[in-house]
């Protein structure tokens, strides 16, 4: 392919995965979910994330969105530090992230996918700190070990990686990513946070606490 360099082919078929992951998990075209009873949700604590609705119908610089993620990650740490010190420390904890426009830059960088760095430097804190690392995913499983290469070279652990089979294809985003933090936690973990760039990653409980990067109304879904 003439002007895409080895490393652009090599990403090529993650990029295209990611694309048709991305229309069918359009939140457009996702059917309506009822919300759990009250009794049934976690805590969860929604960070603040900043006012972008200005911005959203216009476009969107890198830096401008780096600069918001970081801005809506900046209580993660210091939280992700009291939740595994001393008496407040959680059992088995884990954190949750969403990949596209999460923890990869499928937005402006669709081949190369470098690490959304903000993101990065929490998961890295985190995993120093005892906490595994999980991914929940609308793309494709089959084509998982591309998604693990590909965080894992863009500096992430990986100590857990959830992307749909052929019959989440058909369920809604939300309940699909819902369900399976139920199953992390299934296994013995406490998802402490969870993080992503849609309201799909996040609502349906089973995290003690959100936080909700920019979107921009869709723009970088």
């Amino acid at each position: 392919m003439a002007g895409i360099s080895k490393a652009g082919r090599a990403a090529l078929p993650v990029a295209l995965a990611g694309v048709f992951v991305a229309a069918l998990a359009s939140p457009a075209t996702a059917a309506p979910v009822q919300p759990a009873p009250a009794a049934a949700q976690a805590a969860v604590v929604q960070a603040a994330a900043p006012a972008t609705a200005a911005r959203a119908a216009a476009t969107v610089t890198e830096s401008q969105w780096l600069a918001d993620v970081k801005t809506s990650l900046a209580g993660a740490r210091g939280y992700v530090e009291q939740r595994t010190s001393g008496a407040n420390a959680a059992v088995r904890p884990a954190i949750v992230f969403d990949i596209d426009n999460t923890t990869l830059q499928t937005h402006f960088h669709p081949f190369s996918q470098p690490a959304v760095g903000p993101s990065l430097d929490l998961a890295t804190y985190a995993h120093s700190r005892g906490v595994a690392v999980i991914f929940v995913t609308a793309r494709p499983d089959f084509i998982d070990s591309l998604t693990r290469c590909a965080l894992q070279r863009a500096g992430y652990p990986v100590d857990g990686l959830h992307g749909r089979d052929f019959g989440d294809l058909f369920q809604p985003v939300q309940e699909f990513k819902t369900a399976q933090r139920a199953e992390v936690e299934l296994e013995g973990y406490t998802v402490i946070a969870n993080v992503g760039n849609n309201t799909t990653d996040l609502t349906g409980g089973h995290a003690e606490r959100t936080f909700k990067l920019p979107d921009y109304d869709g723009l970088l879904s």
